[in-house]
């Protein structure tokens, strides 16, 4: 009995010390992770996704868009159908959703970042605050479509270096 018990200890203790992959939840995922809110200020949430970013030890994936975006809708349902694909995205990366419309283009904070062609766009930074890429989606498709494959290379590509030592 002692030795199942170390037995048991031992194999709990070795499990703390594996980094697990985390649980995606839809519903425990920060707001700006999950939708564009015109009304929220980009610069507090992009603090918060770093900080977040910083203690999970992941980059920082800025999804500029909006609700009025038919191809951000449609990268949306794709993650959706695609639950592989979803839970790498979150598992690898803190997801920042910035919203740009009419009503608020959030100029401030766009013209912080490298300048965008068309919506949805997609920036990559580190855990610090650096930015490491500014991506066209439209490179994600395969014809009119999302493309899985597209969508795990370059979430492979781009993940912290942190996660994949």
């Amino acid at each position: 009995m002692k030795n199942f018990s170390f037995l048991m200890i031992t194999v709990f203790a070795s499990l703390l010390l594996i980094k697990p992959a985390l649980a995606v939840n839809a519903d425990h995922l920060p707001k700006y992770s999950k939708v564009y809110d015109e009304k929220s200020d980009p610069f507090k949430d992009a603090n918060a996704a770093i900080k977040l970013a910083q203690e999970t030890q992941r980059n920082v994936l800025i999804e500029i868009g909006g609700n009025w975006c038919s191809w951000c809708k449609k990268m949306d349902a794709f993650l959706a159908k695609n639950p592989e694909v979803y839970q790498k995205l979150h598992d690898e990366f803190v997801l920042l959703k910035v919203s740009v419309s009419d009503s608020n283009e959030n100029e401030a904070f766009m013209k912080s970042l490298p300048p965008v062609l068309g919506y949805p766009h997609m920036y990559v930074s580190t855990s610090s605050g650096k930015m490491i890429l500014s991506k066209d989606t439209a490179e994600l498709l395969s014809g009119e479509q999302y493309s899985k494959k597209q969508w795990l290379a370059f979430l492979n590509k781009w993940q912290s270096s942190a996660v994949k030592g």
